[in-house]
């Protein structure tokens, strides 16, 4: 947990509220389209040789925190994105709804950046997650509600073993920053809103395969005008 504690990147608060989602239109599995959503993109199958509809895996919310982080992604080798909120399985075996879901993919409070060897332990053991979430929660002041992680909630809600908890990670909302957060700057702040912009045109202009639907239900849950 020192190491996590000294190593993870966090965006400032003030950056989840200038844009709390960067990519409504993707979500981890969903899939790709090209010219402007008018056409599939596809990869060929090296196996079966046959072309297949393009998939997300993580590419969005990689783009989403490394822009809320104010990098590039030349500053961020050999780090990954890890998300704070999802279905945990330590089999790996379960669909994870969370990641899979268009409100929760590309929230700046639903992810970290972590040195990629550190993601295992996020991935894999509980307490780790569980203290993720903890500090998460009361630097965003923001939780998932989905239904899938009740039992998670539940868990932070009872915590009780601050032993390992991180020093400077708030146990309370707006105690303290923890370290690592990479406040809201000019540039930051420019890319959040051209992002806004592209989404807002993206509602007015993109090809039929657009989910609209979808975008307008994930902008009216986190409050964000579809217009200025």
């Amino acid at each position: 947990m020192r190491l996590i504690e000294r190593t993870a990147r966090w965006a400032d608060p003030e950056t989840f509220r200038q844009l709390p989602v960067w990519y409504p239109e993707h979500a981890r599995g969903a899939y790709f389209y090209k010219n402007n959503w008018s056409q599939p993109q596809t990869n060929k199958n090296r196996e079966t040789g046959r072309e297949e509809h393009k998939r997300e895996a993580n590419s969005y919310a990689n783009k989403t925190l490394t822009r809320a982080l104010g990098l590039r992604s030349v500053d961020r080798t050999n780090w990954s994105c890890c998300h704070i909120w999802a279905v945990d399985d330590a089999r790996f075996q379960e669909s994870n709804l969370i990641v899979r879901h268009h409100s929760y993919y590309s929230c700046v409070a639903n992810m970290v950046l972590l040195p990629t060897p550190l993601k295992a332990f996020t991935d894999a053991m509980p307490e780790v997650k569980a203290m993720l979430r903890i500090c998460a929660r009361n630097l965003y002041g923001w939780h998932c509600d989905h239904e899938s992680v009740t039992a998670a909630v539940a868990t932070i809600d009872h915590w009780s073993d601050w032993d390992d908890y991180p020093k400077s990670w708030p146990r309370a909302p707006n105690l303290c920053l923890p370290l690592g957060v990479m406040k809201l700057n000019t540039a930051i702040k420019r890319s959040a809103e051209r992002r806004l912009e592209r989404i807002r045109l993206d509602l007015e202009e993109a090809g039929q395969h657009y989910p609209w639907e979808i975008v307008r239900r994930v902008l009216s849950e986190w409050r964000i005008p579809e217009r200025t």
